[in-house]
Parts: structure tokens; sequence; C-alpha cells
């Protein structure tokens, strides 16, 4: 089940935001699309384009956002509940990281997927734009909008931005760490030590977040969506 939450959008994702894939990062640097040495992105690891970022080589930046520009998108909204503020930070993490390498501040990749760095980048774009109030989502005001109803389809309900809405103020009785661990290994397909990683705390940090986020909300409408295995 929450595997395939990485693939719900209004619309269906590959189609209705299809332009997020195709049209390459928004901004001056004009980037090059096209692979590298003749290589398709399918031969390029996540650490050979994560290299090339560091040298500032645009294809291969291109080549990192067309990879894993939906997970990012996703990611993003199940932390805001909404698909257009999603689309902003997604495109706010690879500007972040396309300026940190044109200023040389990008670390090497230390495993072998972009994704979990990527990911932590975007949770901090999330967190910075929560705290400066650029766009205070009114949950509350969503939820009542729309009264609460069992789905029988749970992706449905998901894909919803209300729906998301009423996840995200579940979670809210939860401790943030405990969410992130949540959002990262149980909705973005991570595993315990890609967040621990991409979190920066130790392993066991890791595992006691889960369990203890699954136990309080064991009861609630978004049990369903925890896992129980990871």
């Amino acid at each position: 089940m929450p595997r395939q939450l990485a693939t719900a959008s209004p619309g269906g994702l590959a189609s209705g935001r299809s332009r997020v894939a195709s049209s390459g990062l928004k901004g001056r640097e004009g980037l090059v699309t096209g692979p590298r040495h003749g290589a398709s992105l399918s031969e390029l690891t996540d650490v050979e384009l994560w290299n090339g970022v560091c040298d500032r080589i645009e294809s291969d930046f291109a080549g990192l956002f067309q990879r894993y520009n939906k997970a990012v998108y996703n990611f993003a909204f199940r932390a805001t509940a909404s698909w257009s503020v999603a689309e902003d930070l997604m495109q706010a993490t690879f500007a972040t990281l396309w300026r940190r390498a044109r200023e040389g501040t990008v670390d090497p990749l230390k495993r072998d997927s972009a994704l979990p760095i990527l990911l932590a980048m975007t949770r901090n774009e999330v967190l910075n734009d929560y705290r400066i109030g650029k766009r205070r989502l009114r949950l509350v005001e969503k939820v009542e909008e729309q009264p609460w109803t069992d789905p029988d389809n749970v992706d449905e309900w998901v894909e919803q931005e209300a729906g998301m809405a009423r996840v995200r103020q579940v979670l809210g009785r939860i401790p943030e760490g405990q969410r992130a661990v949540i959002e990262m290994v149980v909705w973005s397909g991570l595993d315990l030590t890609e967040c621990a990683y991409a979190l920066q705390v130790p392993l066991g940090t890791v595992k006691s977040r889960l369990a203890r986020a699954r136990k309080e909300l064991a009861t609630t409408e978004v049990a369903a969506l925890l896992g129980g295995d990871a």
C-alpha cells in the first residue's frame, strides 16, 4: 500500500504533471538536457550524475532532475497537501542543489542512490517554507469543508488534497522526528539505513521512531498507510 502512494497524483502524475518531467528546471541557467559523452540516462549511475553536478555539468543535473523529480514532487505533496505548493518546493529543491553546485558546496554522494539526500533537501525546503510563513495551509478549514469519510480506495483518498490535509492533521499528533521517518521510509520507499543517512541520525533512532509512530497511530484513520514492515 505505501509504495503506491509515490505514483498518486491528480489525473495521474505522468499526464497531468508531465511538464515537470519534460520541461527541465526553470531558471536562467539554460540546462542542456542531452546525455553526456553519448551515454543514455539509464546508463549513468546516481554517483556519476551527482559527480557531474558537483562539476557543474548541466546535462548531468538535468539527468538527475529527470530521474527523481516525480519522487521529490510526491514527497513534497504529502508534506504540504497541495499539488501547486509541492511543485514549487520540488523546483526549489533542485534550484538549491544547482545553486550549491555553482558555489562548489555540494558534498560527494556517500551512497549509491541520490534519493535520500534529495528528500532531506526537500524536507528542509518544506520546513523553511513553513517557518517564514510564505504559504500557510489552512488544514483545519480544509478538513471542515469536506466531512471525513472512509473511502474504499485509500490511494484515491490520499490523492485528494483535502484527504492529504487530514493525513497531515493526524500525523500532527506525533513528534516531527517520527513524521520524518514515516514520510521517508513508509511513503517514499527509503530503507532504514538510507533514512538514517538522510536525517543524519543513528540507525537505531530511525527504528525506534518508526516503531513508536506506528504504535501511536495504530488506532487512527491513517493506520492503513503506515505499513507493517520496513
